[in-house]
C-alpha cells in the first residue's frame, strides 16, 4: 500500500515541469478518543461538499484459530445483515438512496466498512456505523445466510478460478505460524463448523469501540462532528482487550517447493516469495523500491528480460505483501507455453543476482521516485480513500500520519539501501517457490471437448 504525500507540479501550456524539490501537500490530522476507546481521526478537507467515513476494526484472519478460519470476512458479510434500527438490507439501500457509496474488506490484519455521502448527510454516516457496531443482528438465520453466501464467494472467486488455489498454497507454504499461513476467506469445513455462539463471541470481543478507529475525512466542522459522534458512539460499552495474536515467525534455512496442477489454468506460473519484515519498517520500504526495479511496468528488469528479450514469459510482475507482522516479496511469472520453467527460474535469479552486484541506474530510480508521486497523488483525490487509508494505518500501525509519511520514507531509498535488502532477503534459503500447471484433460474430457 502506497499513501502518502502528494507533489505539486508547475504545468505550462505546453510543457509539463516537475519542481526539483516537489512541495508536499500534507493532509490535516486531528485525533480524538472517547472514554469507551473508540479512537477518531479527522482529516478536514472543503474542496467538495462531501465526506468519507471508514470504521476500521483491529481484527483480520490473523487473529482467528485452528478449526475457527473465515470468521473475519463472514463478519464483513454480517455487518451488513441489519442492526437494533436498520432492517435487513436496509443499510445498503439507506447509502443508494442518498447518494452514497459503500463497502466493506477484510485483510489479515484488519476488518473496515466505508461510505460516502454528500456533506449534508453526516448524520446518516454516523448513524448507520455506530448503530450496527451497538447492536448487529446476529441471529441463525444472518449466520446461515451469509454463510451461504460467503462459500459461494469462495467458489466463484478461489476454487473455480485459474490460479485460485495458487496464493492460498503460496501462503501455507510461506508461513509456519497458523496465524499466517492461512487464507482470509476460510475453509468450507471451518465456515459450516461456525456456530451462532461462535460467532456472537466474536462479535462481542473484536467489533466493540475500543477496538475500532472511525476516521472522518471531507467537508465537515470538527466540532460538530466530534459532538455527533459522542452522541452517536458514546455511550457503546467498551469490552476487555482482546488477545494480541503471535505472529512471531522461525527463520527459514532452506527453500521450499510445491508443483500444483490447476484445471482453470492455460499457462504455467511462477510465485516466488521471499520473508521480510514487518510492514513499516526501513528495510520494507527498500524492498517496494526493488519491487518497482524489478517488475513493475514493461520498463522494469524482469519484464524487459524475460518478456522482452528471452521471449520465456507472457507477463511477470513483482510486489510486496506487508502485514503488521512478518511480510513476503513476491514475485510473478506467467510463463510461455512450451518453454523449460527452470530457464525461466533461471532467468528469474539471474536478474535478481544482478540488483545484488550492480547498483540500480539512476535513471531507474528516479523513474521509480516520479512513479510513486504520480501514483500517490491520484490516490489522494479522494477523500474516501484518505479515509480508508488513515484508518488503516492508524489499526495496523498506530500512525494516523503515515499518510504524510509513507512516500517521504520511500523516497528517501539508496542505492545501497537496496543492493543491501536484496542481498539480505532475497536469498535461497528464504526462498518458496509454487510452480502452478495447466491440469492435462483427460482422455474422457478431450473427447467430449471435440
Amino acid at each position: 500500500m502506497r499513501t502518502a504525500v502528494l507533489a505539486v507540479f508547475l504545468i505550462g501550456s505546453l510543457t509539463l515541469q516537475a519542481q526539483s524539490e516537489p512541495k508536499p501537500l500534507r493532509i490535516p490530522i486531528q485525533q480524538f478518543k472517547l472514554d469507551n476507546g473508540l479512537r477518531i481521526v479527522f482529516s478536514e478537507d472543503h474542496s467538495a461538499p462531501t465526506y468519507g467515513i471508514s470504521i476500521t476494526y483491529n481484527v483480520g484472519s490473523h487473529n482467528e484459530h485452528a478449526g475457527r478460519t473465515g470468521f473475519a470476512h463472514l463478519f464483513e458479510h454480517m455487518m451488513f445483515e441489519g442492526s437494533g434500527n436498520v432492517g435487513k438490507g436496509e443499510h445498503m439501500s439507506l447509502v443508494e438512496n442518498n447518494g452514497g457509496n459503500m463497502n466493506g474488506t477484510t485483510t489479515e490484519d484488519r476488518t473496515n466498512y466505508f461510505e460516502s455521502f454528500a456533506s449534508n448527510q453526516l448524520d446518516l454516516g454516523l448513524f448507520l456505523e455506530s448503530d450496527r457496531m451497538r447492536s448487529l443482528a446476529v441471529n441463525q438465520a444472518n449466520l446461515d445466510n451469509q454463510r451461504n453466501a460467503v462459500q459461494e464467494e469462495r467458489r466463484l472467486g478461489v476454487d473455480n478460478q485459474p490460479y485460485g488455489e495458487t496464493s492460498e498454497v503460496l501462503q501455507a507454504l510461506v508461513y509456519d505460524n497458523f496465524a499466517n499461513k492461512h487464507s482470509v476467506i476460510g475453509s468450507m469445513e471451518d465456515l459450516n463448523a461456525a456456530t451462532i455462539k461462535d460467532v456472537q463471541e466474536f462479535f462481542r470481543i473484536y467489533y466493540a469501540p475500543n477496538d475500532a478507529v472511525l476516521t472522518l475525512v471531507g467537508d465537515f466542522q470538527p466540532a460538530e462532528a466530534l459532538a455527533k459522534i459522542k452522541k452517536y458512539f458514546g455511550d457503546i460499552p467498551a469490552q476487555p482487550a482482546p488477545p494480541v495474536p503471535d505472529l512471531a515467525e522461525p527463520p527459514q534455512t532452506a527453500e521450499r517447493q510445491k508443483t500444483i496442477e490447476d484445471p482453470f489454468a492455460r499457462t504455467p506460473r511462477l510465485d516466488i516469495a521471499f520473508k521480510t519484515p514487518p510492514g513499516n519498517t526501513s528495510d520494507v520500504y527498500a524492498l517496494d523500491v526493488l519491487s518497482s526495479a524489478l517488475g513493475e511496468g514493461q520498463a522494469s528488469r524482469l519484464y524487459q528480460t524475460l518478456v522482452k528479450d528471452k521471449e520465456l514469459a507472457v507477463n511477470v510482475f513483482c510486489y510486496v505483501e506487508e502485514h503488521r507482522g512478518p511480510s513476503t516479496f513476491n514475485i510473478v511469472v506467467l510463463a510461455r507455453p512450451g518453454k523449460d520453467l527452470k530457464e525461466v527460474e533461471k532467468a528469474v535469479y539471474a536478474e535478481v543476482e544482478r540488483v545484488k552486484s550492480e547498483p540500480i541506474a539512476d535513471w531507474e530510480l528516479e523513474k521509480i521516485r516520479m512513479t510513486n508521486r504520480r501514483q500517490t497523488a491520484q490516490q489522494l483525490q479522494s477523500t474516501l480513500f484518505r479515509a480508508y487509508q488513515i484508518g488503516e494505518m492508524a489499526s495496523i500501525f498506530g500512525d494516523p500520519n503515515l499518510i504524510n509519511t509513507r512516500l517521504d520514507k520511500e523516497q528517501s531509498v539508496g542505492k545501497q539501501d537496496i543492493q543491501r535488502v536484496a542481498k539480505t532477503y532475497l536469498t535461497e534459503e528464504n526462498r518458496t517457490v509454487v510452480t502452478t500447471l495447466p491440469k492435462p484433460k483427460t482422455e474422457a474430457a478431450a473427447n467430449a471437448s471435440h
